[in-house]
């Protein structure tokens, strides 16, 4: 069993806030309908290079716009990470579907649904490993919800999502210039519901606490 399931991720928190972090922490905390202005404020900073990464292609504004009004916090998760001044620097969206929309994916699962994963980082938070949290935690969520099968489609040339697939052990089939990559997931366990469960509670005390400092800040400089 993965001991890491066991360690105290509040201990941790309590540690950075005192300044002593025993190792820098990522804090991925689940997106809602509140956080939609960020998340649309987040991909419009992408610029086209990062957008033909995120997307397989470069969308202009109104489209981008149109993608972030469409997504649906009641079916998907959308996962994401504030910086230390309340800003999203990260935003990962799991998407489920009925498996008949992935031609593949009949030949590797027998589950009703499949999830497709999509993940943009920031510039000013790259090389932190925030990608393969958010991965992880699509991951766990997946597992503790039937369903075995996660997919991510990159172009051949994103080096970084080829890396998170890498390691991750997913499966990777490259055709005209596009990766698609799936991972069959294991079914949950007890730790893997309490892993998913104290993460998201220690990340809103963490997004809380991020928030009131930024109001406080905010109301001091008034």
């Amino acid at each position: 069993m993965d001991t890491r399931i066991f360690q105290n991720p509040l201990s941790e928190w309590l540690q950075e806030r005192q300044g002593k972090p025993s190792r820098p922490a990522v804090r991925v905390k689940e997106l809602q309908e509140r956080d939609r202005h960020r998340i649309l404020k987040h991909f419009l900073a992408l610029d086209d290079s990062d957008r033909l990464l995120r997307f397989g292609t470069v969308l202009p504004d109104e489209q981008v716009t149109a993608y972030v009004n469409k997504i649906d916090f009641e079916r998907d998760k959308v996962y994401g990470v504030y910086n230390q001044v309340f800003k999203l620097v990260a935003v990962g969206h799991l998407a489920f579907a009925p498996k008949e929309q992935l031609t593949s994916a009949s030949a590797v699962t027998t589950k009703e649904n499949v999830a497709e994963f999509g993940v943009s980082v920031s510039s000013s938070a790259r090389g932190q490993g925030i990608g393969s949290k958010l991965f992880q935690r699509a991951a766990i969520h997946c597992r503790n919800n039937d369903v075995d099968t996660l997919y991510m489609q990159c172009l051949s040339s994103n080096q970084t999502m080829m890396h998170i697939a890498k390691k991750a052990g997913m499966q990777i089939k490259r055709e005209y210039g596009e990766a698609d990559a799936y991972l069959q997931l294991p079914p949950p366990s007890p730790g893997t519901v309490l892993q998913e469960a104290i993460e998201e509670q220690v990340a809103t005390i963490d997004y809380t606490f991020k928030a009131n400092r930024r109001a406080a800040v905010k109301w001091f400089e008034s």
